[in-house]
């Protein structure tokens, strides 16, 4: 694909590594305690519900992302298969996701600080100090400054990067489940369930779980710039995904069995340590890991930092090829061969999110629930596009679509209203008000009415989830009028509607006939 003159560097281990170094970052070294203390020890089945909702979607890309490998795909993929306003919900949506991401990544590399220097973070207010902002500002602007100066610079770091934070997350777990292990801990303080199953749900998509395992997309964003995109790209989202969802459950057993009964006298919910794993280690006098993972927490969030920044800017690159926002976005830089201009504005953006979002406890409910909204469109349209471009190659073909892209898609919107209100309120009021700027452009005659028509059953199902959010389940902080667990069935029963409406609604695009078109002349 010769798309606006990208650079095609990354191999199989460079888009492998992105995808491990964008899932694990700051979650591995904050998200099981927040899930603990949600859910207590079910925390565990919490991260294998997640894994398994990721792996059903992770799949459905696999097979788009070989099918069309193009930089910023998972804003692309709902143009070519609904046109320009479900294109558009889900570029936004995923976007203010993956903006806020590199500050989180700082936030949480300034809170592992704060252990010794304690000057960064005010414990009694659980907020950055005004120093902790500087410092997280100065972070976020180095991740885009490594990314500035070309996408192989940016792999290399990554890569190096990576191996640690696969190798020290591991060795920790065994570590500390060797030394430290409390097995009363699983049954003590209120049983495996202490808040009932409604809490194991609601850790998935409030915890940090899905922030930490959305980051398997990144090899998607990044697929124009892949070697040998239509094998590598998809084989690269399974491994990542695989591979770390095992990591996951493992630092949550070795988290749950490791606290002392001092740290766990005052229950689940009391939870409150700075630097969890660090002081787990230090619990067990393991000193030495202790000061290698005060080092990580550095490290590991910086990679998923560097990554988020490339992906992100890549997003707004479709977007802009897209329709829906300035040509200036499309600039490549004439020697890096990046997306400058959207390099800079992300940079902007994502200080501004700093200010509103000064933890990374307050930040990562925001940004899982306006990432999993992106997620939607994939099973939709590896549907939609099996029937509307059948004559595309697909190197990764997935068997039995009809059943898992539905269950795909009604599990990505389980997670959103698991996520619980009013934070589903705060975000998808987030991405409904973008909508002014996707009309601004339909008004200047940018879009057809068609795409209008193929998009309508977006927009209703968004209006869906938070009215239901709002009035569902007191476990999920609703009203309570719709009970558990009825209010999880009857969410999937309108979701499995809206994918049925939403499958209808795509049709042979403007833009798949294009591509379709450039493929078969050997342009694309």
């Amino acid at each position: 694909m010769k798309q606006l003159g990208l650079k095609r560097d990354l191999s199989l281990l460079d888009l492998t590594f992105i995808g491990v170094g964008g899932i694990i970052g700051s979650g591995w070294l904050l998200a099981s305690q927040a899930a603990s203390s949600v859910a207590g020890p079910s925390a565990i089945l919490s991260w294998l519900i997640g894994g398994i909702a990721i792996i059903l979607v992770a799949l459905v890309y696999a097979e788009l992302a070989g099918m069309l490998p193009e930089a910023g795909g998972s804003v692309r993929y709902p143009q070519y298969s609904h046109g320009s306003l479900v294109s558009f919900i889900i570029g936004w949506g995923g976007w203010l996701s993956w903006v806020a991401t590199p500050p989180a990544e700082a936030e949480a590399i300034t809170q592992y600080a704060n252990n010794y220097f304690h000057i960064f973070f005010n414990d009694k207010t659980g907020l950055l100090t005004m120093s902790g902002l500087v410092v997280s500002i100065l972070l976020t602007a180095l991740f885009f400054v490594i990314n500035y100066f070309g996408v192989k610079l940016f792999a290399k770091i990554n890569t190096s990067i990576t191996w640690i934070k696969f190798v020290i997350p591991v060795g920790t777990a065994i570590l500390i489940m060797t030394f430290g292990m409390h097995p009363s801990n699983f049954v003590s303080h209120g049983g495996f369930f202490p808040n009932g199953f409604s809490a194991t749900l609601m850790a998935v998509g409030s915890s940090g779980i899905i922030f930490s395992l959305q980051g398997f997309r990144q090899g998607v964003e990044l697929a124009g710039e892949a070697r040998n995109p239509k094998r590598d790209v998809p084989l690269s989202v399974v491994l990542a995904v695989l591979i770390c969802v095992g990591i996951y459950v493992l630092l949550q057993i070795a988290f749950i069995g490791g606290l002392t009964p001092t740290m766990l006298n005052k229950g689940w919910s009391s939870l409150s340590l700075d630097a969890p794993f660090a002081q787990l280690a230090a619990a067990v006098n393991l000193g030495w890991l202790a000061i290698i993972l005060q080092a990580d927490a550095m490290i590991s969030p910086g990679g998923t930092g560097l990554v988020y920044t490339a992906s992100t800017a890549r997003g707004i690159l479709a977007m802009a090829e897209n329709g829906y926002l300035p040509k200036t976005f499309l600039h490549i830089h004439p020697k890096w061969r990046i997306p400058s201009h959207a390099l800079i504005f992300n940079l902007i953006i994502g200080i501004l999110t700093l200010l509103p979002f000064s933890s990374w406890n307050k930040i990562i409910a925001f940004v899982s629930v306006t990432g999993v909204i992106s997620y939607l469109l994939g099973p939709v349209s590896a549907s939609v596009l099996r029937r509307t471009a059948p004559e595309l190659e697909r190197p990764t073909k997935l068997p039995g679509l009809t059943i898992l892209s539905p269950l795909a898609f009604i599990v990505a919107g389980l997670i959103v209203y698991w996520t619980g209100w009013p934070n589903t309120g705060y975000a998808l009021g987030a991405v409904v008000v973008g909508l002014v700027i996707y009309f601004y452009y339909y008004l200047k005659g940018n879009f057809r009415s068609r795409h209008l028509q193929a998009g309508l059953w977006f927009a209703v199902y968004l209006i869906f989830i938070i009215v239901f959010s709002y009035i569902g389940s007191k476990s999920f902080g609703g009203l309570n009028l719709i009970p558990a667990p009825y209010d999880t069935i009857l969410f999937a029963v309108f979701s499995l509607l809206a994918f049925f409406w939403a499958t209808r609604s795509g049709y042979r695009t403007e833009e798949i006939i294009e591509t379709s078109r450039k493929i078969a002349d050997g342009e694309y």
